[in-house]
């Protein structure tokens, strides 16, 4: 049976255009920065030619319309351009009409140079939240199929740790589908006003043609009741290569494709140093030399396509009936499994079928 394909995915940002670096480079001096991005994502695109690989660009609005060319070989090599936003706000700090405008302008811009539907988002910093739900019918509405902003941890900046680990379709505000659902209708923001917690008020809806918005939340692992993020950013800098492997492995035995994430920056040993302090240092610049080398490991691993493709597949395989299998021994020793149910998605070899949808409540607090 063929191996699970995950999706691999690069947030197309320059180095100064994260959230830690905001005090230290304002918006409106992005444009007298130093660029790398051109010879950063050079880099990443070659890297994924070696491995004939497929991945998820999630290409900033902003940047793009400074490196058109950059965006045009992104789609000539195959690769899905997707929308990171246009001005890299985060969606906790706009109106639901500055986030429509915001999306809409990245959309039509990526269209044009990519010449492929834009159809996936992913929010700047995760930035869909409990107090941001609204966005995904947003989403929907502007033409959108799938989103991967939903971080299903305990974070400072970020996360819902009550979302689930896995692909599902989005429910009224944004929330988790009920026990023994995999979907429910959209929300769409009304007019009766704001809800106790200041968010917009939503209304059941789904976009006018009728599809559902799909989730695909960045890859956890569930270790003693908690989620712990050990695919993408600083988390996949840290972390040991092999214990990123065995999530990755473990996701697949259970019967979900994983997503990996990174940014063209972090594989730049040699960017320009910013004069961040603290937290926001460590975060930015830890084993940045070494993200290249665990990227090239983790593509010779795995089978890797374009968050698109991974998201279609799942559509077409819940048409399917699933078989159920019982769940084999953990992958890796001391992290118990859970409860077998059926799964969307064939299981790997040897492998087995998820748990059950995470318990609110249950994710440690990260930081990283």
């Amino acid at each position: 049976m063929a191996l699970i394909a995950n999706a691999m995915s690069c947030d197309l940002e320059e180095y100064f255009q994260v959230q830690a670096c905001e005090g230290v480079v304002a918006r409106d001096q992005w444009a007298a920065q130093p660029s790398r991005l051109e010879p950063s994502t050079e880099r990443v695109l070659a890297l994924l030619d070696e491995a004939e690989a497929k991945a998820t660009f999630f290409v900033l609005g902003w940047n793009a319309a400074r490196h058109p060319e950059l965006v045009r070989r992104i789609a000539a090599a195959g690769h899905e351009v997707a929308s990171h936003g246009y001005g890299h706000r985060m969606i906790t700090e706009q109106t639901p009409e500055e986030f429509r405008d915001d999306v809409r302008r990245a959309k039509a811009l990526l269209e044009d140079l990519a010449g492929q539907p834009v159809v996936g988002f992913r929010a700047p910093t995760f930035s869909i939240t409990e107090r941001t739900r609204w966005a995904l019918a947003i989403l929907a509405e502007e033409g959108y199929r799938y989103d991967s902003s939903i971080f299903p941890i305990r974070h400072d900046r970020y996360g819902i740790p009550s979302a689930p680990r896995f692909l599902y379709e989005v429910g009224q505000q944004g929330a988790s589908p009920a026990p023994g659902r995999s979907s429910a209708p959209i929300g769409r923001i009304g007019p009766t006003g704001p809800t106790e917690d200041g968010g917009p008020r939503v209304q059941a809806a789904r976009p006018t043609d009728g599809r559902s918005l799909v989730e695909f939340p960045p890859t956890t692992l569930r270790v003693l009741g908690c989620n712990l993020p050990v695919a993408g950013g600083g988390y996949l800098r840290l972390l040991p290569v092999r214990l990123v492997a065995a999530a990755l492995r473990r996701v697949n035995r259970q019967g979900h494709p994983a997503i990996v994430y990174f940014h063209p920056w972090e594989l730049d040993s040699e960017q320009p140093r910013l004069p961040l302090r603290g937290l926001s240092r460590f975060r930015h610049y830890v084993g940045l030399a070494r993200t290249a080398d665990k990227l090239r490991h983790l593509l010779r691993a795995f089978a890797f396509t374009t968050a698109r493709a991974v998201v279609e597949t799942w559509r077409a395989a819940r048409r399917e009936p699933a078989p159920r299998a019982k769940a084999p021994g953990p992958g890796v020793p001391g992290l118990a499994i859970g409860e077998d149910v059926a799964s969307p998605f064939p299981p790997a070899p040897g492998g087995a079928h998820p748990p059950k949808p995470d318990e609110a409540g249950g994710n440690a607090v990260v930081r990283l």
